[in-house]
């Protein structure tokens, strides 16, 4: 019987085998779909799937920053600033809080979701209580808990820390594009997507816009549709998550961020024990030393992207692959 072509492996997991024979590792695919490999040199043999998830970190570090309720008690136990907020199970128990969360804006997303999926984000102070039970119940359909949180307005920041060290910072924007006063932004969105780093399922650097029901939504609660013409220089905003996963950029800051930033996110990585873990943080002024209230974590990753920090859409390539080889013990021999 014939088997059906391999599909490719995830980028991340390309950059670490291509890091691994350059050191004299012998690299084994055992699941080209689960991007599962076995790396062996003389005795030492590691299991790594998708890049990040390996023997290094425990399976309950994995869970802890899996929960992100769990996640920001043990944050906060730390001395790590994370938004106000409140846990719901249901519509219901979300009323008696609208007098308590009115008056800033507002962040709602399931406990346990990934890529964004299900966060919504009511970012002024007149939000009414329908929209945001239309939020809740969408979330909850999600998952069995939701999360109320005090929306923090700045850039987000991904810093990905590697052992006892943040090893790259990446801010991430949302998908957008920029006017020349001429173009629709259907038509922006078809020159940017034709970007041989844009692609789909992690196999290249960045991923395609999309032009779907979110991004229609989004555009026109901006008073905006897909055939809009932009004035030039004017940038616009597709979407309110920042993922790369749909179609964000990504500016490398690793050298112009302030260290106490660096060293609170490999804070919060010991705080729920992973040794390989992405930190979301939103940060006002990278530059300025942190305070309890000009930052806040509104995440940690346990399987975060190599890639996005070796090819960004702005900045240097970190070659963070090498980083993880390290941690496993798999010094560069040459």
């Amino acid at each position: 019987m014939m088997m059906a072509e391999c599909p490719p492996l995830e980028l991340s997991t390309r950059l670490l085998i291509a890091e691994a024979r350059l050191r004299g590792i012998e690299v084994e695919i055992l699941d080209a779909d689960d991007n599962f490999v076995r790396l062996r040199r003389g005795t030492k043999v590691e299991y790594i799937k998708q890049a990040t998830r390996t023997s290094a970190d425990t399976y309950i570090a994995a869970l802890l920053m899996e929960n992100k309720s769990v996640t920001k008690q043990l944050l906060r136990e730390a001395g790590l600033p994370v938004p106000d907020g409140f846990a719901v199970r249901s519509v219901e128990e979300t009323r008696i809080l609208w007098p308590q969360l009115h008056g800033a804006g507002l962040v709602i997303k399931p406990r346990s979701t990934n890529f964004g999926e299900g966060v919504y984000i009511l970012r002024t102070a007149d939000w009414t209580p329908l929209q945001a039970e239309e939020a809740v119940a969408a979330a909850l359909r999600l998952d069995s808990m939701v999360l109320l949180e005090a929306f923090i307005q700045g850039p987000e920041y991904r810093f990905l820390v590697i052992g006892d060290e943040t090893v790259a910072v990446l801010q991430r924007i949302p998908a957008n594009v920029c006017g020349d006063g001429l173009r629709s932004i259907r038509e922006l969105v078809a020159e940017k997507n034709r970007d041989p780093r844009r692609g789909s399922g992690y196999h290249t650097p960045l991923e395609q816009i999309r032009l779907a029901e979110t991004e229609a939504a989004y555009l026109a609660a901006q008073g905006l549709d897909f055939d809009c013409v932009v004035p030039a220089g004017k940038r616009i905003l597709l979407r309110e998550n920042s993922n790369i996963s749909t179609g964000g950029d990504s500016v490398d800051h690793t050298d112009a961020v302030h260290p106490g930033y660096k060293a609170a996110a490999v804070a919060a990585a010991r705080a729920v024990g992973a040794k390989i873990c992405g930190a979301d943080i939103i940060i006002q002024d990278l530059q300025a030393a942190p305070r309890p209230d000009n930052h806040a974590f509104i995440e940690l990753n346990f399987n975060p992207a190599l890639h996005i920090h070796d090819y960004p859409y702005e900045g240097q390539n970190r070659k963070v692959e090498g980083k993880v080889l390290d941690l496993l013990g798999y010094t560069n021999l040459g």
